[in-house]
C-alpha cells in the first residue's frame, strides 16, 4: 500500500522535474548523469541487509519499503529523461524504429543477466555470489548509461537563442499552471486512452514480477529442477527483446497499433487456454507464464512509439517549445 501510493506520487515530479532549475534537472543528459549513480546505489540497496534479520524483526519490513521506494523514485526519474529523449532525439517513425531497435539490443544484453544471476548464486541460495554478481550489474548499467553522454552534441537538438529564452521563462511559471497544462492534456482523446491501457499495462507487467512466485508453489519441485526454473525466469527477461527484433519488419508493415492488439489477443486467448486445462497440467503451467511475461514486456517496449506521436501531436496543437 505505502509503495502504491508512493508510486502514484512519484509520478507526478515530472512536472516538477521539467521545471525546476537545480544543476541535475538542467536537461535531459544531466539528469542521467546525477541519476545513474543514485539508480546503480538503489538497485543495491534491497539486497545488502542492514543486519542479521530474525523472522518478524520490524527493521526487515522498513529496509523493503526504503528500498523498493527509493529505486521506484530513481527508475521514474531516469526514465522520464529517456522517454522525453526518445522523442526529442528522432521525429520520424523510421528513425525511432531503429532507436528501438538499438535499445532492444541493449536490453538483451542487460537482461542475460538475470539468467546469469540465478545460475551463479543457484536461485538465491548463495547469497553472497548474488550480491557480488549485482555489483558488477550496477557497475556495467552506470557506465552505460554514462556513455550517453559522448553524443550529446550530436543528437541533441539545437536551439536557437530565441528558444532559449522562452524555455528560461517558462521556468519562472507558477506551479498552478500544472493545472491548465492538464487540463489541456487530459482533453486528447488519444491521451485518455492511452492512458487507461497504460495503466492496465502496468498492473500486468507488476503482476509478471510475482508470476515466478506463483509457478513455485504451485508446481512440484520434482517436476522441474531449479535450473529449469532459472531458465523460464531468464527467458522471460530474454525474449520480449528479441520478439521485438524479430517484428521490426511487421511494425514497418502494419504499424505499432496492430501489434500491440494482436498481443492483448494472445495474453487473452492464453489466459483461457490456461484456465480450461487447469492446475494440474504442471508442463503447461510452467509454460504459461513465461509466455505471458514475454508477450506483455515485449508489447510495454513499444509504448514509446504511440507516447512520441502523442507529444508530436500534442506540440503542434498547443504549439509548445
Amino acid at each position: 500500500m505505502i509503495l502504491m501510493i508512493w508510486n502514484a506520487l512519484n509520478d507526478l515530479t515530472g512536472y516538477f522535474h521539467n521545471n525546476s532549475k537545480a544543476d541535475c534537472c538542467s536537461n535531459r543528459h544531466t539528469s542521467v548523469l546525477y541519476g545513474a549513480p543514485v539508480y546503480a546505489i538503489a538497485f543495491l540497496l534491497p539486497w545488502f541487509p542492514w543486519k542479521d534479520y530474525r523472522e518478524g524483526d520490524w527493521l526487515s519490513g522498513l529496509h523493503l519499503v526504503v528500498s523498493l521506494c527509493a529505486f521506484d523514485s530513481m527508475l521514474t526519474f531516469i526514465q522520464q529523461a529517456q522517454c522525453v529523449l526518445f522523442a526529442e532525439i528522432f521525429t520520424c517513425y523510421e528513425s525511432r524504429l531503429q532507436l528501438l531497435k538499438m535499445n532492444q539490443v541493449a536490453s538483451l544484453v542487460g537482461s542475460t543477466s538475470i539468467l546469469f544471476c540465478g545460475l551463479i548464486s543457484d536461485n538465491m541460495e548463495i547469497l553472497l555470489n548474488f550480491q557480488a554478481t549485482a555489483i558488477v550489474i550496477a557497475i556495467l548499467a552506470t557506465v552505460s548509461l554514462y556513455t550517453g553522454m559522448c553524443h550529446k552534441s550530436r543528437l541533441e537538438p539545437k536551439r536557437s537563442l530565441e528558444e532559449n529564452l522562452f524555455s528560461e521563462s517558462e521556468q519562472d511559471l507558477p506551479w498552478t499552471s500544472v493545472v491548465s497544462l492538464m487540463r489541456q492534456i487530459l482533453t486528447q482523446k488519444n491521451f485518455r486512452l492511452f492512458l487507461i491501457m497504460n495503466f492496465f499495462q502496468v498492473f500486468l507487467l507488476t503482476f509478471n514480477n510475482f508470476m515466478m512466485i506463483f509457478a513455485d508453489n504451485l508446481i512440484p519441485k520434482d517436476v522441474l529442477p531449479s535450473s529449469v526454473r532459472s531458465v523460464m525466469y531468464g527467458a522471460g527477461f530474454i525474449y520480449p527483446q528479441c520478439l521485438v527484433l524479430i517484428s521490426q519488419s511487421w511494425l514497418k508493415k502494419f504499424g505499432y497499433y496492430k501489434i500491440i492488439l494482436f498481443s492483448f489477443y494472445l495474453e487473452g486467448t492464453a489466459s483461457i487456454v490456461m484456465l480450461l486445462l487447469g492446475q494440474q497440467c504442471y508442463y503447461f503451467l510452467a509454460l504459461y507464464p513465461t509466455i505471458i511475461m514475454v508477450i506483455v514486456q515485449a508489447s510495454f517496449c513499444l509504448f514509446n512509439l504511440p507516447l512520441a506521436d502523442m507529444v508530436d501531436a500534442d506540440l503542434l496543437k498547443f504549439n509548445r517549445q
